[in-house]
């Protein structure tokens, strides 16, 4: 790596969100209630937990506080749109209610769960997307909202059953999976009707790289949240295994990360994405620190991924601020703009940094590698 940008085992946790706390003291200026801002934060969140250091804090506070009113009213949250997509900043907010016990946060917890509760499901009982997206499952919604559901469950319920939650995860995997290279589709369309969905099993054309990402994310983050004699959190572990796998045989070999289309390396205008990429070492490295991958089988690779990763996706401004690099700006399905799925839809989206899809994901994984070291 260019020597000046500094070495793997620096501290590019708190380097980046240093980063944030001054190039973006407001987390979103369009003042939209959005995912990836959540994702962010909880990076930012976990290297508060490490470092105790009170402006972290005092950073996702403020965020909150910004859309949330004494009533627990969400500004820009609708949950008679039932989109996944919302739920996903319930994660960090639970954490920051955990160390406030400020009751305008449980208000939207509580709201968030009354979502889920009722949010339409498909013919084998999982999730919509969200209601715009009838009959679809995508990897992206089992981040967004099944892992706050474990959370929740576990925190505010005295003797919770987790049978729906492992659902969402077993049943996700089994109709998204392809039993040919061990990897999962984008998304899958139970009623088989949209006009990107395969007619025999309902499966989007391709695998995306982010969207597997979310997924093996979301699989390692909800096995903690399980009662350890349950057959279904052995399951969950069983398929993370498994996925990884896949991963592995499809990742560049010279680099230990993957590309926007991950098993097309070879094509023309594929190219090494970087948010599905940190997700999945940040997932990998999560679960050998928490005992759910072999140290030797996985420890080398994480290693040289990550050194990869600041080479191939990290740059440092003359402010010394971190730049994340190369992140592929939005993929989707459907729409108005009539997604269909393509390599060309894929490789027709914008490649941009410092969306917080990336940022999110460089912290927690920096945070990890910082501990690792």
């Amino acid at each position: 790596m260019i020597k000046e940008y500094g070495k793997p085992s620096d501290d590019w946790a708190v380097q980046t969100v240093e980063t944030l706390l001054k190039r973006e003291p407001e987390v979103n200026l369009k003042g939209k209630w959005e995912y990836e801002d959540g994702l962010m934060l909880d990076g930012v969140m976990d290297v508060f937990e490490r470092t105790h250091n009170n402006s972290y804090l005092n950073y996702i506070k403020h965020y909150f506080d910004t859309y949330i009113n004494s009533n627990g009213d969400v500004k820009g949250y609708n949950t008679s749109l039932f989109r996944l997509d919302d739920i996903n900043n319930g994660k960090v907010l639970l954490r920051l209610y955990k160390l406030t016990n400020d009751e305008k946060y449980k208000k939207v917890l509580d709201k968030q769960f009354s979502q889920l509760q009722d949010q339409p499901r498909t013919s084998s009982n999982l999730f919509w997307h969200k209601n715009s997206y009838p009959n679809q499952v995508w990897l992206d919604g089992i981040y967004m909202g099944d892992v706050f559901y474990a959370e929740y469950l576990e925190n505010f319920q005295a003797s919770p059953s987790y049978d729906d939650v492992i659902h969402q995860f077993l049943k996700s995997y089994e109709i998204a999976l392809d039993k040919n290279t061990g990897l999962c589709y984008h998304a899958v369309d139970e009623s088989k009707k949209m006009y990107w969905a395969n007619k025999e099993n309902g499966h989007s054309p391709h695998f995306w790289l982010r969207s597997i990402g979310w997924y093996v994310m979301a699989m390692t983050d909800v096995i903690e949240h399980l009662p350890k004699d349950n057959p279904g959190r052995d399951q969950i572990l069983q398929n993370l295994n498994s996925l990884l796998d896949a991963l592995r045989n499809v990742a560049d070999s010279n680099t230990n990360l993957w590309y926007q289309i991950p098993d097309e390396s070879d094509r023309p205008m594929n190219y090494l994405e970087s948010s599905g990429s940190l997700m999945i070492l940040n997932a990998i490295a999560k679960s050998l620190r928490m005992g759910y991958l072999s140290k030797n089988n996985w420890q080398q690779f994480l290693v040289k991924g990550w050194e990869n990763a600041l080479k191939q996706f990290i740059s440092i401004t003359n402010e010394g601020y971190v730049n994340i690099n190369k992140i592929a700006h939005v993929g989707g399905l459907g729409g108005p703009n009539h997604r269909d799925g393509s390599f060309a839809y894929y490789m027709s989206e914008p490649i941009v940094a410092n969306d917080h899809k990336g940022t999110g994901p460089f912290i927690m994984l920096a945070n990890e590698m910082y501990k690792y070291y």
